[in-house]
């Protein structure tokens, strides 16, 4: 069985995977665009807001807080530096002191606590349910990140 302690650790590796795939760019890099693909920033920045709401379903605080409504589900791609948009460093500091915050709740989680059911988004899933999906959500953009370190012109292989 799935543990709140097995989803820390990959949430975990998704960080690690993240922070590789960024060392060595700037955040000019990270605004490189190419058509119809959100940048790197875009991506670092929804994945920042997107543990965001997972450090609220679990009970902790923010912490990209409002400098996450830019990279909110559907928004709008970020097409260089212009407002709202967040310096590199700062989502990657804001993903590490999520990750911290996250890894400290998930360990605090009993299976009782995970098979709460929970209201949202018009139906109702338990907590462990809606964590597997954030934890899909932040892979699948986790995934977008090697290919936005090429486009940068990063062709290393990093994993």
């Amino acid at each position: 069985m799935l543990t709140a302690r097995d989803l820390a650790k990959a949430f975990a590796r998704n960080l690690w995977i993240v922070v590789a795939q960024s060392e060595g760019l700037s955040h000019e890099d990270s605004l490189r665009q190419t058509p119809h693909v959100n940048c790197l920033n875009w991506v670092l920045g929804h994945l920042a807001e997107g543990r965001d709401q997972v450090l609220a379903l679990l009970g902790e605080s923010p912490a990209l807080g409002a400098e996450g409504e830019r990279y909110r589900r559907e928004s709008d791609p970020v097409a260089g530096e212009e407002p709202g948009v967040v310096p590199l460093e700062r989502l990657l500091a804001a993903l590490q002191e999520g990750q911290e915050r996250m890894e400290a709740a998930l360990s605090a989680l009993s299976e009782e606590t995970l098979a709460e059911e929970r209201e949202g988004g018009g139906r109702k899933l338990s907590l462990g349910s809606r964590l597997i999906f954030a934890y899909f959500h932040d892979t699948y953009h986790t995934g977008q990140t090697e290919l936005l370190r090429a486009l940068a012109g990063k062709t290393d292989k990093v994993i």
